[in-house]
């Protein structure tokens, strides 16, 4: 029986998508993406990370660690190392005095070769119009990586 949430697809903006690249070079360790909401997922395998405009490609995979959902300063305090974020005022500027984050923690982040075409994508997700991101099947995951 396949998983309707095997994976689960974030959306990153191509500044804070470059600061994963770089920081994944000099670390193997496990990194944080940092989401202004609870939204997020709770039980997957695997995250796709989509850079949306104007990239518009899913360019990157890893294995799910947890969710940590909390007050940004201690969330920051305890997983701010493992974020793209480069001090704790960049990162409070980005929360913009939100009460509550989201740290998806994750290992063995990959950056996808070839990822596939924003036509692509589109012909297995469909539009990518206000596209939000969400839970996928292990073989959508599967076609949307290979």
């Amino acid at each position: 029986m396949k998983s309707e949430r095997y994976a689960f697809i974030l959306i990153a903006d191509e500044k804070y998508w470059r600061r994963l690249c770089n920081r994944n070079k000099s670390s193997g360790e496990t990194h944080a993406f940092v989401r202004k909401n609870k939204v997020g997922p709770t039980n997957a395998q695997k995250l796709l990370f989509y850079v949306k405009r104007p990239v518009m490609q899913i360019l990157g995979v890893a294995d799910f660690v947890e969710r940590l959902t909390g007050a940004p300063e201690e969330l920051w305090q305890s997983y701010g190392a493992e974020s793209c974020f480069e001090s704790f005022e960049e990162f409070c500027k980005f929360a913009q005095g939100r009460e509550v984050m989201t740290f998806l923690r994750f290992r063995n982040f990959v950056e996808i070769e070839n990822p596939k075409s924003a036509k692509a994508l589109r012909s297995i997700l469909g539009s990518l119009q206000g596209f939000r991101g969400g839970y996928v099947d292990s073989a959508t995951a599967e076609q949307l990586i290979t």
